[in-house]
C-alpha cells in the first residue's frame, strides 16, 4: 500500500447516513485501500458490508441523508473529497466510470441505447450527433453486440439481460476511463453470460490499460479476475492482500469463514460450512470488533476494543487482535487450517 504507482488511494474514508432526527449510521467507517495502475482490486463481503457505498463515495454520488464525513479519495494526486460538483461531473464518465448492478434500473427506459451512450461523447468530448453516433457504433462492436447499427435505435427493454449489461459497459468505457468501477457486474445473469461479461472486462482492461475495482460477493469472481483483494465487513476493511496470498493463507477469521463457505474439491470439502450468526444491524453495532459476536476465536478484548488495520507483511494488512502482542487468547491459535 502507498506505492507511487497507484491511480487511486482511499484513506480513512468515512461515509454516514443521518436518519430520525440526526441518528448516525456509519456505512463506511475508516476504509483504506489502494488501486495500482493497470491492476484490478476486488472488494468483497456480504450484503450490507459497505462495498457499494464505498464505490458511490469515490464518485461523490452520496445523496442526503448520506454524507462523506472524512478521509481522502486521492485520484492521481488530487483529493476528490475537496472537488465541487461541477468538477466531479468532468471526472465521472471520463476519468472514472462505473458499471452499476442492475442495467434495467440504471438505463433510462425512455431513451434509446444510442442516445444514452452519445451523451458521454457530447458532455466530455463535445462531439456532434454524426461523430458521436460513429463512436457509439464502434463501442458497441467493441463490447461484442451484433448489428450495432440496429441496436443504437432500440430501447433497453428490447434487449436481453446480457446485451443490456454490455450496453452498460459500452457506456462506462465510452471515453476511455483510467479507472473502471464494476459493481456486481454479473448480478442476475446466467452463468454463461457471467463468464462472457467478466472475460470482456478483462480483455478491455488489457486493451485500454485501465485500472478496475471489482465489487462482488463472489469469491470465484475475485480469484479469476483480481490482483488484490480488500475484504469488508460492517463498513470496515478487515483484510487486504494480493489475491494469491489471500486464497493461499487467509488470516482474518471472517475471510476464512467466507472461503470455508465454498465447496472445495481439492481438500474433499464438498459440504458448505456457513459462518454462524448474522451481520449486526448498522444502527446497532456491537462494541469492539464488529465480527466478534460471530468469531470462534473472540475474547473479551475483541468484544471491548476495535483493533487497528495492521501491516503484517509485504503490503498485507489485517484488522484482528490475534496478530498483535495484546492478544489474550490461545497463543497457538491458527486461524487458517486447510
Amino acid at each position: 500500500m502507498g506505492s507511487e504507482n497507484n491511480i487511486l488511494r482511499v484513506n480513512n474514508l468515512q461515509t454516514s447516513f443521518f436518519i430520525d432526527g440526526g441518528h448516525e449510521i456509519k456505512a463506511v467507517d475508516g476504509v483504506t485501500f489502494d488501486v495500482p495502475e493497470g491492476k484490478t482490486l476486488g472488494i468483497v463481503g456480504e450484503s450490507g458490508s459497505g462495498k457499494s457505498i464505498t464505490a458511490l463515495s469515490i464518485l461523490k454520488l452520496i445523496d442526503s441523508p448520506g454524507k462523506i464525513k472524512g478521509g481522502e479519495i486521492n485520484l492521481k494526486g488530487e483529493n476528490l473529497v475537496d472537488k465541487t460538483e461541477k468538477a466531479m461531473r468532468k471526472i465521472r464518465g471520463n476519468t472514472i466510470s462505473m458499471i452499476f448492478q442492475e442495467p434495467m434500473t440504471s438505463l433510462n427506459p425512455t431513451y434509446t441505447v444510442g442516445q444514452q451512450i452519445r451523451e458521454s461523447y457530447k458532455i466530455h468530448q463535445g462531439l456532434g450527433k454524426r461523430e458521436s453516433t460513429e463512436k457509439v457504433i464502434e463501442m458497441l462492436k467493441l463490447v461484442g453486440i451484433p448489428s450495432p447499427e440496429k441496436r443504437i435505435n432500440q430501447y433497453p427493454f428490447e434487449l436481453s439481460g446480457g446485451m443490456r449489461q454490455r450496453v452498460m459497459i459500452a457506456m462506462a468505457l465510452a471515453c476511455n476511463p483510467e479507472l473502471l468501477i464494476a459493481d456486481e457486474p454479473t448480478t442476475a445473469l446466467d452463468v454463461t453470460i457471467q463468464a462472457q461479461i467478466l472475460e470482456l472486462i478483462k480483455e478491455l482492461q488489457d486493451e485500454l490499460g485501465m485500472s478496475v475495482i471489482m465489487i462482488t460477493h463472489d469469491l470465484g469472481v475475485v480469484a479469476e479476475t483480481c490482483d488484490f483483494v480488500a475484504v469488508m465487513y460492517c463498513g470496515k476493511v478487515v483484510e487486504y492482500a494480493e489475491v494469491k496470498t489471500l486464497f493461499k493463507n487467509p488470516r482474518h477469521p471472517y475471510t476464512v469463514g467466507l472461503l470455508k463457505s465454498l465447496p472445495r474439491s481439492d481438500i474433499d470439502q464438498l459440504e458448505l460450512i456457513p459462518i454462524k450468526g448474522t451481520v449486526p444491524s448498522p444502527d446497532n453495532m456491537p462494541e469492539g470488533c464488529s465480527f466478534a459476536p460471530r468469531c470462534p476465536f473472540a475474547t473479551e478484548l475483541c468484544h471491548d476494543h476495535l483493533p487497528d488495520l495492521l501491516e503484517i507483511g509485504d503490503g498485507e494488512q489485517i484488522r484482528c487482535w490475534i496478530y498483535t502482542d495484546d492478544w489474550d487468547g490461545d497463543p497457538e491459535v491458527k486461524v487458517y487450517e486447510p
